[in-house]
């Protein structure tokens, strides 16, 4: 496991400086997949593996002042990033990793993760732990700004049928990790699985 962490440290560490003027145009995406959740003023929710913390206004404008945002990620410089774009002033950005959240169990609303699957080192027990942290009812929202056969495109690679965000891969993976599939969108210009955690 800690290869992998440092495998993915070192891809972000090396691309966070330029990570945002890399994709300019996904604020809205962002937003949309934010609004999915549903979040309700006075909510707690984590944007895990936040990056440079570009959820983190769209989740603050759905919690309000008085909800809490936590933005996690495992790569420092990543966090560095979000702080020089001002995004730490619409959450509390947290280094750490997934796969032992520093969090009271059921503390949290919702979860919102951008791209973060395709990254778990353990996807099972990592969701799971995410589960954790999130109280029965509560939601998760696996996100990216475009889908899976478009960001295939982009990385020059074929859509293939081991990719964990497919649909007949994802759904037993959640459920077995504690929680229930409940949309599935995969478009060009959207990939949103929205899954509920079961008690």
């Amino acid at each position: 496991m800690a290869d992998e962490h440092t495998r993915v440290q070192n891809f972000f560490t090396a691309r966070a400086a330029d990570w945002d003027t890399r994709f300019p145009d996904d604020g809205p995406a962002y937003a949309a997949g934010v609004d999915a959740l549903g979040l309700g003023v006075g909510d707690t929710v984590l944007d895990a593996g936040c990056g440079t913390g570009r959820a983190l206004p769209a989740l603050r404008a759905a919690v309000g002042a008085q909800g809490t945002v936590l933005g996690m990620d495992l790569t420092a410089a990543m966090l560095d990033s979000a702080i020089r774009a001002g995004r730490d002033r619409s959450g509390a950005l947290i280094l750490a990793d997934v796969a032992r959240l520093p969090l009271r169990s059921r503390s949290l609303d919702a979860v919102f993760a951008a791209g973060l699957v395709s990254h778990l080192s353990h996807p099972g027990p990592d969701l799971a732990e995410l589960a954790r942290v999130v109280r029965p009812g509560g939601q998760l929202a696996l996100f990216h700004p475009i889908g899976r056969a478009a960001l295939a495109a982009r990385h020059g690679r074929p859509v293939t049928d081991d990719d964990l965000r497919a649909e007949r891969n994802l759904r037993p993976l959640l459920a077995r990790s504690g929680w229930r599939l409940d949309t599935y969108t995969d478009e060009d210009d959207r990939f949103l699985a929205l899954a509920v955690r079961t008690r």
